[in-house]
């Protein structure tokens, strides 16, 4: 199968309703937001990584059995800029930008200037957050951008480091039921003190629910964690969270700052800065949400590389964590556009395949527990945490199964205890060409495919009232590499893995990231 990554998309702005086959169920009422690169080339520069494109927005309105569709690309400051000079003038994480030959001394200067200590670019092209009522377009940056979730219009651009100092944040944050967000972000040599920091930013309150103000104005800082390396931070994608617990992994993946603010001079790009340590190990910070404190007890386990977290939970006193893992960080370097380009025709390329992995982290003390002794008391599963001399507890995942990432579930479940999984197949190539639901407790996959198809990140809706845990539909959006064929959004039982309906678009999709479902109530 074959799929032009790199050609540039093009935005639908006026909605366009799609044709329906199947039956859509009457419950199933809001819109489905998507986010990735659109944008891939500007005059005669182009850049050189998948995810470093301009970011493209999708909407697909979903009421009474029909859905409408609309696109924008995200007018960020990168976007403007690149354009006015009809050239990529903004360096992306793979993609440095530099200025055109032509230009004077002083510019070429300044350019140094601004890349040495570097002002991000707020191309938002991963995902969607909301903060209090405000939805906004996000990377991992310090800038989101504010947009309008029915017309995907852009609106303000919001810096973290406004509300607190945090040069990084993730695009994958969790939400509790009253509307509170959570989230991590990187706080890089803060008076002499490189730090992870876990933010709440409240839901609207009442005397702020008619003001126009971000709800950041109102973030509050948790929890610190200090970073076991001034200048080499770990890169994090996502964390966990249960009822009591937040839990964060220090990887041995870490970001060179000194390396980073050398890059622009010495001609590589910052992903370059990017350094996976094999030798070290990786650590489990357990973070207790009432007190804010780190768990005393240590956990670790072998390197490994993880972008997303399935889910934690609480059990007969064990947090449980479930995580899509690596064993190198050699998933990046598959998304260059030219590595993209040989997958699609079909040549041979080293692949690191993911691996969905269950840690166990006792929450009893060791104390009088031998060295050398297995704290997990959890019949269920294989995992370990066993007391090494310092007091540590090193831990051994379960192997739940493997080729299988973009998790996402019943959010329901968020925290609690869960049994089925979402994702895409990916065990012979990064890109996916099949959907999975994933029994967690028998172990059994269940999957949709078509010839000719590539299926994005499912998204699990659950239907009002539900019986079941998958009780609802999953949505997925599906480019056809097929030219005869239209892209579709793609609908699918929730219990039964079973097409219900799909709805085809008149204008062509495009690979994306991470989708964020919003009922029509909200």
């Amino acid at each position: 199968m074959t799929s032009n990554y790199s050609k540039n998309a093009e935005e639908s702005p006026e909605p366009c309703k799609a044709e329906v086959k199947g039956s859509i169920p009457s419950w199933l009422q809001g819109t489905l937001l998507r986010n990735g690169p659109g944008i891939f080339s500007v005059g005669a520069t182009s850049y050189d990584h998948w995810f470093d494109g301009m970011a493209i927005m999708n909407s697909f309105a979903i009421k009474d059995g029909e859905v409408t569709y609309r696109s924008r690309f995200l007018r960020s400051d990168t976007y403007k800029s690149n354009m006015d000079a009809n050239r990529i003038v903004v360096s992306e994480m793979g993609t440095m930008a530099y200025p055109d030959p032509s230009k004077n001394f002083i510019v070429k200067a300044i350019t140094f200037i601004n890349h040495t200590v570097p002002d991000f670019t707020d191309n938002g092209a991963s995902n969607f957050i909301k903060y209090g009522k405000d939805y906004y377009a996000t990377s991992e940056t310090n800038y989101i951008r504010k947009i309008d979730p029915v017309t995907l219009e852009t609106q303000d651009k919001v810096d973290y480091m406004k509300y607190l100092p945090v040069n990084l944040a993730t695009s994958h944050p969790h939400y509790d039921k009253e509307g509170n967000a959570y989230n991590i972000g990187t706080s890089i040599a803060d008076k002499a003190k490189t730090k992870y920091m876990l933010f709440k930013v409240p839901a609207v309150s009442e005397k702020d629910k008619d003001q126009a103000v971000p709800a950041l104005k109102n973030v509050e800082v948790i929890c610190t964690v200090p970073c076991r390396s001034l200048l080499t931070p770990s890169y994090y994608h996502s964390f966990g969270i249960t009822d009591n617990y937040f839990i964060f992994i220090e990887q041995p993946l870490k970001l060179d700052i000194l390396k980073m603010a050398t890059a622009y001079m010495r001609g590589v790009n910052w992903a370059s800065c990017l350094k996976f340590c094999p030798e070290e190990n990786t650590l489990i910070h357990l973070i207790d949400r009432k007190t804010g404190k780190v768990v005393e007890t240590k956990y670790f386990t072998g390197s490994m590389v993880v972008y997303h977290h399935v889910n934690a939970f609480e059990e007969d006193g064990h947090v449980v964590v479930d995580v899509i893992a690596y064993e190198d960080n050699g998933l990046y370097d598959m998304f260059y556009l030219s590595k993209l380009k040989e997958n699609s025709e079909g040549q041979d390329e080293k692949y690191s395949r993911p691996v969905y992995k269950r840690f166990v982290l006792p929450l009893q003390s060791d104390k009088g527990v031998a060295v050398g002794e297995d704290l997990v008391k959890l019949k269920y599963t294989t995992a370990s945490a066993v007391k090494e001399k310092e007091g540590k507890l090193k831990c051994e995942a379960e192997v739940l199964c493997r080729g299988f990432e973009l998790p996402r579930m019943n959010y329901d479940f968020n925290g609690k205890k869960h049994q089925f999984v979402y994702g895409s197949n990916v065990e012979d190539s990064a890109l996916a060409n099949k959907l999975v639901k994933f029994d967690a407790e028998t172990k059994e996959r269940v999957f949709w495919s078509e010839d000719n198809c590539l299926p994005s990140e499912p998204v699990f809706i659950p239907r009002p009232n539900g019986e079941s845990e998958d009780d609802g539909v999953v949505l997925a959006t599906v480019i056809s590499t097929d030219a005869a064929l239209s892209d579709f959004i793609l609908i699918l039982d929730g219990r039964t893995f079973k097409e219900v309906a799909r709805a085809y678009v008149t204008k062509g999709l495009k690979m994306d990231m991470h989708g964020f479902f919003i009922p029509q109530e909200n």
